[in-house]
């Protein structure tokens, strides 16, 4: 009887989905969103490659990881972020206001249940979101386009995990909030507060940078890399159970607010709490073809065995393109590997006006009682700076790298007609027959 109860929620939760004007309107934009940046991604695509009579230097190593999937997929970012949240409040508000919700909590679900339904609901509702950009791959394999299994798989996960993220925090602020309206600024602003604090962490750096690198943007940008990270992955999904525990506390009728503080405040402790211990653990696998998320396997194999930590101390700017480089090229590499603990100590954030004579530009690594310093932020540089830090014996022989890129001169045939005309009319063909269908049932009963 339960198990008939939860199938018949899950089922009404699908039917109010579908019929919902948020979701057509979702619906809608996508194709549009996607047709825009995967045609956009094409043309792009084949400039590279050498259609309009380019270098062909510029051709090798062109990856479609970054010419194709990421930028198509990029609307994806954009729809979680300014429309998903208002499909997502919808499902709570309209039975909160409604009354509905007192009606539902007197069957055997629990509200616990009930979240865990609707949440489930959605995800599903994103999940087929995802047609059209499957679409646009489909095409673009037509067109003669390479595609590795592993990175569109590790792409399609990242979304998925950000639409949860979203979900999650829609849901806490439709629950704590009087109404829809409110809720949707409450999201807004949190989703948008995250970009707000990549640009800071970019710019000062320091504990705004560590703690900008679990917002849904940062983290997502891992997911575009091929990589998959055990903390980006452990800190999302804590984040998410934590705000719809929260969703689920406000949202119970016959708890006081001072219950629902306590409550609220103990949700916050776990959850922040795990969330600090989840972001110390490295285990990640670098899914991407190109293999850019990782040293060379003889590189790597040399490091392992290095008893960490390394403590770098960078005397960058956060705005410094020299410590970008260091960053993404060397450091991320290498905690992927050994502990490596970075500090700055620019004092300025741009370093326009820092003079190489007070130590701008260097870079120290220490290691147990070694230390040793180097200007330069290239790979070959830094790791035989700490290979002679550690002492340990850099690779006689390194397999070269055979990663040649897949350029392709194409055209986004039928793509326009496609994503511009076909996919719009038919979601707004198939909400207006739902619709009609509805209203013949009610009609004959």
């Amino acid at each position: 009887m339960r198990r008939h109860r939860l199938l018949w929620l899950f089922a009404k939760e699908l039917r109010e989905l579908i019929a919902s004007r948020a979701t057509l309107l979702l619906a809608v934009c996508l194709g549009p969103l996607v047709g825009h940046a995967f045609i956009t991604a094409v043309v792009a695509y084949a400039d590279v490659s050498g259609s309009g009579g380019g270098a062909a230097a510029l051709s090798q190593g062109i990856s479609p990881l970054d010419g194709l999937l990421v930028p198509t997929f990029g609307a994806y970012a954009l729809v979680s972020t300014l429309l998903l949240p208002f499909v997502a409040i919808r499902l709570v508000s309209a039975e909160k206001e409604s009354g509905a919700l007192g009606l539902l909590l007197q069957g055997p679900t629990t509200l616990g249940g009930m979240i865990s339904i609707k949440t489930i609901a959605l995800l599903l509702l994103w999940m087929l979101a995802s047609v059209p950009g499957l679409i646009a791959l489909v095409l673009w394999h037509s067109y003669g386009g390479h595609l590795q299994s592993s990175e569109v798989l590790v792409l399609l996960g990242g979304h998925l995990l950000r639409g949860l993220v979203v979900i999650a925090i829609a849901f806490a602020a439709a629950a704590i909030t009087d109404s829809a309206a409110s809720a949707a600024v409450v999201t807004l602003g949190l989703t948008l507060g995250s970009w707000a604090l990549d640009f800071v962490a970019q710019v000062q750096g320091g504990f705004a940078q560590r703690l900008a690198r679990f917002t849904p943007e940062s983290s997502l940008r891992l997911f575009e890399q091929g990589e998959l990270s055990a903390a980006v992955i452990i800190v999302s999904l804590t984040a998410s159970v934590a705000l719809l525990v929260l969703a689920t506390i406000w949202l119970h009728p016959g708890r006081s607010i001072r219950t629902r503080a306590m409550r609220t405040a103990a949700v916050l402790t776990v959850g922040l709490l795990l969330t600090v211990l989840s972001s110390q653990l490295r285990t990640s696998r670098d899914l991407s073809e190109d293999r850019r998320n990782s040293f060379s396997r003889e590189d790597e194999q040399a490091l392992r065995g290095i008893a960490g930590p390394i403590t770098v101390t960078a005397n960058l700017a956060p705005e410094d393109p020299r410590l970008t480089d260091l960053e993404r090229s060397v450091l991320h590499k290498l905690d992927r590997l050994v502990e490596v603990r970075l500090t700055t100590t620019a004092r300025t954030g741009t370093g326009l006006f820092e003079r190489p004579a007070d130590g701008y530009g260097e870079v120290w690594y220490v290691w147990r009682d070694q230390r040793r310093m180097t200007r330069s932020t290239t790979v070959p540089i830094v790791l035989e700076t700490i290979y002679d830090l550690t002492g340990v014996r850099a690779p006689a022989n390194r397999a070269p790298d055979t990663y040649a890129g897949y350029p392709l001169i194409t055209t986004p045939r039928s793509a326009a007609a496609l994503f511009y005309v076909v996919w719009p009319l038919l979601m707004v063909v198939l909400f207006v027959g739902r619709r009609r269908m509805r209203l013949s049932r009610a009609q004959g009963s």
